[in-house]
């Protein structure tokens, strides 16, 4: 296990680093305006490919000539990466390596490495998207399946692409925890201490987030996640470890808030115990993580392709076997993926999260606030 995760960030980053990177440029190149497909123009970097005037068959082809794809905070284990990882090798011959961290690290090794960049392709919280842009930090590639993807789930030119939500979950040992909780109230009401990891990672922000509209609250009024926060604070209920595997693996973690597409693979990958992944039925929330392909990728074309097959009917397939929900809106999931997952009436009041902007606000407010109210409490 590396010690920089997709969930966790390392304890120096503070809830200011979106603020941080907003003044970090990309690379320093010029751009040029090129044609594209469409015929449309965008901005392309000095000497760098544009992957939106390449037909499939030449990312195909050139791909294959890369042979090798770099992620960012794309391990197997999230939300079923291994699965097109290994179709990419055997049908495309394409050979991965992943370096797992945080949507903020991704992006701040972006704009570290700039013109030497090593990484190709990253997923990113959907918060981070537009900051990839406005950051100058990524290239686009719109994929064959664009018209099949809601505008709330694409940004300008291709430049990130939603490729899946997923629903805030409650993942519990029911070994050490008998009665899951299937609702904030249950968590409020009961004598639960609960994990959501490092508050500047995407997914414990986005626990908050729920707790707020369970609460009455919403993306503008916080303040109900707060006070109940603060409550579990000072109660001692809030458990301060991460959200990995290996924690509810050894039982340090009997009750932990993640994605939906982590707590079913963690669910079926963790055999000394009985776990149950339940969906809040009072305060969930539906968002997802963007793939961004790195402005100065090594592997342009080996990027594209790997976005492309993360679109097709088996890459949104794959991602749906880890209990994630695919974005296009003409893919069929086949029914056996589905029942071993969760029934679509699970996610019935789950809220989804389609302005990015106001998500991105929020998520913010909520690391600072943390920072603020929650961690002086913790440290007592």
């Amino acid at each position: 296990m590396k010690k920089m995760t997709k969930k966790t960030l390392a304890v120096a980053l503070t809830a200011t680093m979106c603020l941080v990177l907003a003044g970090c440029g990309g690379g320093t190149k010029e751009t040029k305006a090129a044609e594209t497909k469409a015929g449309e123009t965008t901005a392309v970097a000095e000497g760098a490919v544009d992957l939106n005037a390449a037909t499939l068959d030449d990312i195909i082809a050139k791909a294959k000539e890369e042979g090798h794809v770099e992620s960012v905070g794309m391990p197997d284990s999230w939300a079923n990466w291994g699965l097109t990882w290994t179709d990419l090798k055997e049908e495309y011959g394409i050979d991965h390596a992943d370096t797992d961290m945080s949507s903020a690290e991704e992006l701040q090794m972006f704009s570290t490495e700039g013109e030497k960049g090593t990484k190709d392709i990253g997923d990113v919280g959907f918060a981070f998207g537009t900051q990839a842009i406005a950051d100058d930090l990524v290239q686009g590639y719109k994929t064959s399946y664009w018209d099949s993807v809601p505008d709330w789930a694409k940004g300008e030119d291709g430049k990130w692409m939603v490729a899946y939500t997923g629903a805030t979950t409650f993942l519990t040992n029911t070994d050490i925890v008998p009665t899951a909780p299937t609702s904030w109230a249950d968590i409020e009401a009961g004598d639960y201490t609960v994990a959501i990891g490092d508050i500047n990672g995407g997914t414990a922000q986005a626990a908050v987030i729920a707790s707020a509209y369970a609460f009455g609250g919403s993306l503008e009024n916080l303040d109900p996640a707060f006070e109940f926060w603060t409550k579990m604070a000072e109660d001692g209920r809030i458990n301060t470890l991460d959200i990995l595997q290996q924690n509810f693996e050894t039982g340090e973690v009997p009750v932990g808030v993640i994605w939906s597409y982590t707590a079913i693979p963690y669910k079926d990958q963790i055999t000394q115990y009985k776990m149950e992944a339940t969906i809040p039925s009072d305060g969930s929330i539906m968002s997802g993580y963007a793939s961004v392909i790195n402005k100065y990728a090594p592997h342009p074309y080996a990027a594209a392709l790997a976005r492309e097959y993360i679109f097709s009917d088996a890459g949104q397939a794959n991602l749906a076997s880890a209990g994630a929900i695919p974005t296009r809106t003409d893919v069929e999931i086949p029914a056996e993926i589905q029942e071993a997952t969760f029934a679509q009436e699970a996610y019935a009041n789950a809220v989804p999260m389609e302005d990015a902007e106001a998500y991105a606000a929020a998520c913010e407010t909520v690391a600072t606030r943390w920072q603020e109210e929650i961690i002086p409490l913790l440290v007592q």
